[in-house]
């Protein structure tokens, strides 16, 4: 048995709870405040849109409601661990091009070669730092909200095939596609 500083015993489920909990990347992005007029005064409320991932091509979004700001951020995030979807990932870009649409927005993604970076937008930036994509390029066209950009965006992954797949649709092997 192994005891702590303050002499009882060392309960090592704590830590490792832990360890999962930072093995996700959790990145808010929007907050906001909206008042609803009672009789006594103003009531404030609070959204949250937050993105999940863990660097290695699982990604999720969440959106929360409650009347603490911190609690609206636990609950977006909640559902984004619930969400979470594969992004596929090679050599650090995505394998093909493809547009997103939801709504009157409309996301573009493309593939980019090494050392390009991340050339998106806020929401989309989010999606593809926690996804594990480092080189990107993307174009974000139409409604600019938030909400609907990221929607817009998981559209594009949901259709987004991986690269085995792509390579038997085009009747290639991977290493020619790949290099």
């Amino acid at each position: 048995m192994e005891y702590g500083r303050d002499g009882r015993r060392d309960r090592g489920d704590r830590d490792r709870g832990q360890e999962k909990e930072k093995e996700f990347i959790e990145k808010l992005v929007k907050l906001n405040r909206t008042a609803k007029v009672v009789k006594g005064g103003r009531r404030f409320s609070f959204s949250a849109l937050s993105v999940v991932g863990d660097r290695k091509g699982n990604v999720g979004y969440g959106f929360g409601k409650a009347n603490d700001v911190s609690e609206a951020i636990r609950k977006s995030i909640e559902k984004a661990k619930r969400k979470m979807i594969k992004l596929p990932v090679k050599n650090g870009t995505i394998p093909h091009e493809i547009q997103g649409i939801f709504k009157a927005s409309k996301v573009f993604l493309k593939p980019a070669c090494s050392g390009t970076g991340i050339i998106a937008g806020g929401p989309v930036r989010a999606i593809m730092e926690a996804g594990g994509v480092t080189d990107v390029l993307s174009k974000s066209i139409g409604a600019s909200s938030q909400y609907n950009v990221v929607k817009a965006t998981f559209d594009g992954i949901n259709r987004m095939m991986d690269a085995r797949a792509l390579s038997r649709a085009r009747g290639k092997p991977i290493k020619e596609m790949w290099g």
